[in-house]
Parts: structure tokens; sequence; C-alpha cells
């Protein structure tokens, strides 16, 4: 089977427990199983992880860069999630 036919796998390590899982690459596979395989293969080789995720790189839905102003910009017209709205009482620590 041909690289443009064998779906595309993208790979998410979690580096520790606790931690989040992070995007580290992509993979082409036949199936899960295998893209889990060759993902720990790939991707953990000095045992950098304890959780891999695969997922389809067709399941994945995202926004595109290029209409990044249109896509957030509801959210600018929010002022109240602005830090500037509210005030900080003096000997407020850790903010």
């Amino acid at each position: 089977m041909s690289q443009q036919h064998t779906p595309l796998w993208e790979v998410f390590v979690r580096a520790r427990r606790g931690l989040a899982h992070t995007h580290v690459g992509s993979l082409h596979a036949p199936d899960a199983e295998l893209a889990l395989r060759n993902a720990r293969d790939l991707y953990t080789r000095r045992q950098e992880g304890v959780s891999i995720w695969v997922v389809p790189a067709s399941a994945i839905t995202a926004s595109s860069p290029d209409e990044k102003d249109a896509f957030f910009d509801p959210a600018a017209d929010k002022v109240y999630r602005h830090p500037t709205f509210y005030e900080v009482p003096e000997g407020a620590a850790h903010l």
C-alpha cells in the first residue's frame, strides 16, 4: 500500500504522569494498532513517554491561520474578559 492511500495519523505523547499530551508529529499507517506501534518506535525511542495517542488526521477539525482575525474577533468585544476590566486590590499577592 502506498503512502498516498495509507491514512495519516497525528501522534501525541505524554512525557510524565500529570502532564498533558503534546503533539509530536505524524506518520502513515494502515490501522490504529500499527500506528500506535510505529509511534512508539519513532517518537519514544529513548523512553520519553508514558502514554501515546494516535488520531486519524481526517478526524481533526481545525481553524485556519489565514482566517485568524475573523475567527477570533468575537472575543475582542467582551471587555470583561480582559484583565484591565478588574481593579486589583492593594496587597493582593500572586496576580
